[in-house]
Order: C-alpha cells, then sequence, then structure tokens
C-alpha cells in the first residue's frame, strides 16, 4: 500500500522533527490573543490586529528570505528558523515573569514567528525534494498532512486545560521547547548536502553563497504565474484558504455570542472534525495510484467548496452542533486529500533550483490574502452582522471551483536535476 511504504532513517528524523513542533504549535494555538486579553487588557480591535499584523508584516519580512534560503543549504537554515522561533516565544514568558510583557513585544514576536515559518516550509520542502524520491514525495506529504491534522485535534484542548492549570503562558513554553526539540532532530538527520550553486555562478568555494540579484525576489511569482497549471491552482488556493480564515472569527461571534453555545461545544464542533483531515491525508496516496494526480485535484478542489454555506444554518443547541460537525468533516476531510497533492504537485513542476522562492511566494501570498480578507470580511459583519457575511463567503467558496485547471497540459521537469545528497536510494516540515 503507498501510504505504509518506508522511507528511511533521514525522512523518519524530519517526520519526527515535524511532528513535535506540530504538537507543540497545536497547544499554543491561540495563545497570544489570550494573553492579550487576560493579561494585558487589550480589546478586540487589539487582537484582530495582533493577529492580522502577523501575517501581514511577517509576509513583507519574509519575501527577501526567500532568495537567501535558495541559495544556501536547507539544513542549517531549518535549524536556524527553529531556533529562532525558539527565541522569540521564550521571550514572551520571560517578560511575563519580570512583569515587562507588553502589547508591543507580542506584535513583534508574531511578526519574527511569521517570517520564520515561511522560511522554514521554503527550506523544508526543498530539502524534501531532494531527500525523498519523485514517487514518494505524495507519501511523504501525506504524513506531514496527516501530522497536522492530528495536532490539531489533540493540542488545543490539552492547550486550553494547561492554561486552566498553570496560566496563560503555559502553552507558549510548550511552543517553544518543541522548535528547540524540532531542531534537535533535523540535527539528527546527518548526512552531508551540497552547497546550492547560482548556474553560471562562480564556484561557491571560492566567492561563499552566491549574491542575490535584484530579479531573484520576484522569481517565484514569475515561476507560479508563468505555469498553465500552477498559475490557476495558486489563485484558487489562497483565495478558498483566505475565505475560511475570514470566517473564523465571525463564526466565533455568532456561536458563542448570538447562539449561545459553550466554548467546549465550539471547540468540540471545530476539533472533531479534524479527523477527516487524518482521514483524507491517508486516502490521497491511495486515490491518486487509482484516479491519478491531476484528477483527484480537480474532484477534491470541487468538493472542498462545497461545504461552508451549510454553515448559515447552524441554529442553537445539538442540531447546531451537529450541523457543524457535519459540514467541517466534509470541509476538512477533502481538504486532507487536497493538500498532499498540491504539495507534491508544486514540488514535481518546480526545478531545484528555485523551489524555495516558489514556496516562499506561495506562503507570502497566502499570508496577505488571508490578513487582507480577515480585515474585510470583520468590516462586512459590522454592516451586515456575521450570518450574512458567512453567506457571501460561502457564495463565493462555490465559484471557486472555476479557478482549477480542467486539463494538464505541463509535464513535471526532469528529476535527474535534483541537487543530490550523501544517502542511500530509498532516502531521497510540511509544506
Amino acid at each position: 500500500m503507498p501510504g505504509r511504504r518506508a522511507l528511511g532513517r533521514r525522512f523518519g528524523w524530519l517526520w519526527a522533527a515535524y511532528a513535535v513542533s506540530a504538537y507543540g504549535t497545536g497547544l499554543g494555538f491561540g495563545a497570544f490573543p489570550l494573553i492579550a486579553i487576560l493579561v494585558l487588557d487589550s480589546g478586540p480591535t487589539q487582537v484582530a490586529a495582533l493577529s492580522a499584523a502577523g501575517l501581514v508584516v511577517g509576509a513583507m519580512v519574509a519575501v527577501p528570505l526567500g532568495p537567501w534560503v535558495e541559495f544556501r543549504r536547507k539544513r542549517p537554515v531549518m535549524v536556524a528558523m527553529d531556533l529562532t522561533r525558539f527565541a522569540a516565544l521564550m521571550s514572551v514568558p520571560a517578560a511575563y515573569a519580570l512583569d515587562r510583557l507588553s502589547y508591543a513585544q507580542l506584535l513583534v514576536v508574531s511578526v519574527v514567528v511569521a517570517a520564520a515559518n515561511i522560511a522554514f516550509r521554503a527550506a523544508s520542502g526543498a530539502y524534501l525534494k531532494a531527500l525523498v524520491p519523485p514517487e514518494d514525495l505524495l507519501v511523504a506529504n501525506g504524513r506531514f498532512e496527516a501530522t497536522t491534522w492530528t495536532a490539531t485535534v489533540v493540542g488545543p484542548p490539552l492547550g486550553g486545560v494547561a492554561i486552566g492549570m498553570f496560566g496563560p503562558v503555559t502553552t507558549v513554553v510548550a511552543d517553544a521547547v518543541s522548535f528547540l526539540l524540532s531542531a534537535l532532530g533535523i540535527r539528527a538527520i546527518g548526512g552531508s548536502e551540497p552547497r546550492p550553486a547560482r548556474t553560471g555562478a562562480p564556484s561557491p568555494e571560492r566567492t561563499g553563497a552566491p549574491r542575490l540579484r535584484a530579479g531573484d525576489l520576484l522569481e517565484g511569482w514569475r515561476h507560479i504565474l508563468g505555469h498553465r497549471v500552477l498559475r490557476p491552482l495558486f489563485f484558487n488556493t489562497i483565495l478558498v484558504n483566505g475565505l475560511i480564515m475570514a470566517t473564523q472569527p465571525l463564526l466565533a461571534v455568532l456561536l458563542l455570542d448570538r447562539l449561545g453555545f459553550a466554548p467546549w461545544q465550539y471547540g468540540l464542533a471545530f476539533a472533531a472534525p479534524c479527523i477527516g483531515g487524518l482521514v483524507g491525508s491517508r486516502l490521497a496516496p491511495r486515490l491518486v495510484a487509482r484516479f491519478g494526480q491531476h484528477r483527484v485535484l480537480l474532484t477534491a478542489g470541487v468538493l472542498r467548496a462545497c461545504w461552508s454555506i451549510g454553515l448559515v444554518f447552524v441554529q442553537p443547541g445539538v442540531p447546531g452542533i451537529v450541523l457543524i460537525i457535519a459540514v467541517q468533516l466534509g470541509l476538512v476531510t477533502c481538504c486532507g486529500v487536497f493538500n498532499p497533492v498540491l504539495s507534491t504537485y508544486r514540488l514535481d513542476h518546480t526545478d531545484p533550483g528555485r523551489v524555495a522562492r516558489t514556496l516562499t511566494a506561495w506562503s507570502v501570498s497566502s499570508s496577505a490574502t488571508t490578513a487582507a480578507l480577515t480585515a474585510v470580511w470583520g468590516l462586512l459583519a459590522a454592516l451586515t452582522g456575521p450570518r450574512p457575511a458567512i453567506a457571501i463567503a460561502g457564495l463565493l467558496m462555490l465559484a471557486t471551483p472555476l479557478l482549477l485547471p480542467r486539463r494538464d497540459h505541463t509535464p513535471p521537469p526532469p528529476h535527474d536535476a535534483v541537487d543530490g545528497l550523501d544517502q542511500a536510494p530509498s532516502e531521497r516540515n510540511r509544506l
């Protein structure tokens, strides 16, 4: 079975590092808004600004990081980004213990972590492409996706219990330590990694890392927008993700304020369906083996657009909880299938010399779009109320399949151009 294939010891360390940081992030989910509210007495505007600023400014800071990552060894970059996130997050409990924690510090830490997240994903995607054979990329991405959804099911409830028992910065410490453990896991991968060199550039042994050029900043977007299939997938994905995330605060207001759901009911309604993500990610390799990559992308992309409109009809009580769980289960299962297939397709159709820049461009665009749509839908909800705003987002979601590519005419680039790592044939973070 494709999903049970052994990918080697080195991939095992990479997966373990990803898993520990994913669980740490799950535990720390929502920690900064809680700290802002409970410790700093911040209002709704400040809490919203904290989330938006981290995404937008972090994305802007990350733009030059794409070329910087591209022309460096990826494992040291991943370790550096893990240690950066560890240091930034640990500054929060340190300041809290000294009674010096401020809203400005939370903003700075949010920006640093957001930028480091983007740089780490770019480096890990490029490293994974060289570590895992092309035929095993989907299996690897499926395992990352399954780990993400499992951490989403387990992490936030445990984080809520930890905050209740040990205080508001407890989960920030857990999240920080998870990045330190991730750095140790990546160090344990071992093996050699050649320094990437720009084609036609002088030997890096003599000159060090190639000097960045102004055009490197836009190379990722040039590749995405010039590719017949990646281009529509790019616009579809950032719009779908942005609409889903933009409605999350509105759903919280609708369910907790207007409909009177208890916090535990709200948490259950959104945590339980994440099991669908685990199921979808396990199914993805089997579906691709049977129906082909492009057909699975198209079908899962269409199906994931059909669920969000159902949230408009949620009512109080048990029927409302059942409806939310059913809608979210369908959405998350489709995303669980779509995401690893998309990640694999993106790597297959990006040559090794521009993977980091392409992934950075994709992440930067996604973060900026999510922040913008969240702000727009906040204003829309202020004018119309949360339920009409959610309905508009659901209707727009129904139109997103129009952006999906109907045919795949583009052959993947040859894989023999992949930079080699010192590894056995069977040993070639979540994107």
